[in-house]
């Protein structure tokens, strides 16, 4: 079976255009990646669970809670690994600084050690306007991005097209 996971791009609109709250992986691996690295929220859906809730779920679980407000579907994209992500677009605030993890990941660490170690699933979020988020999102998520671009959700209402 394929793995699958469902999450949401939240996104804001400011004076200078769009950004976009995406997390950084918690854990060694990830801990002195930048560029490629950072994704949307998100996570597996449980049993008979419907996407959105997912979407709903996860993102709480990753970062404390979730804005209220319609989701957009963004569709679905198969990550390099094959894992199905399926994204929703949802306009909010949320203070990333003060973000709180409640997901922890264990795992042997260092590799071959026989320890076990928990850390955050989740190490940061932040907040990136589009241009600098295409570098950070990892590359097969970048699609998200451009859908929501697409689908004109990062236009503020009575400005101009850029």
């Amino acid at each position: 079976m394929v793995p699958r996971s469902v999450g949401i791009l939240l996104y804001r609109l400011g004076r200078d255009g769009a950004e976009v709250l995406l997390v950084h992986p918690g854990g060694p691996f990830w801990r002195r990646r930048d560029c490629g690295a950072w994704s949307i929220p998100k996570g597996e859906p449980l049993a008979g669970e419907a996407a959105a809730d997912t979407a709903r779920r996860e993102f709480a679980e990753e970062l404390g809670s979730v804005p209220e407000g319609p989701l957009v579907p963004l569709g679905r994209i198969r990550q390099r690994a094959g894992k199905i992500v399926e994204a929703f677009a949802l306009e909010g605030d949320l203070d990333a600084e003060n973000h709180r993890c409640s997901s922890i990941v264990e795992l042997e660490w260092p590799r071959g050690s026989g320890r076990i170690q928990r850390f955050p699933e989740i190490d940061r979020a932040a907040w990136f306007p589009l241009p600098e988020a295409r570098l950070r999102i990892l590359a097969g998520q970048n699609a998200f991005l451009e859908r929501l671009e697409t689908c004109g959700l990062t236009k503020a209402p009575g400005r101009p097209p850029a």
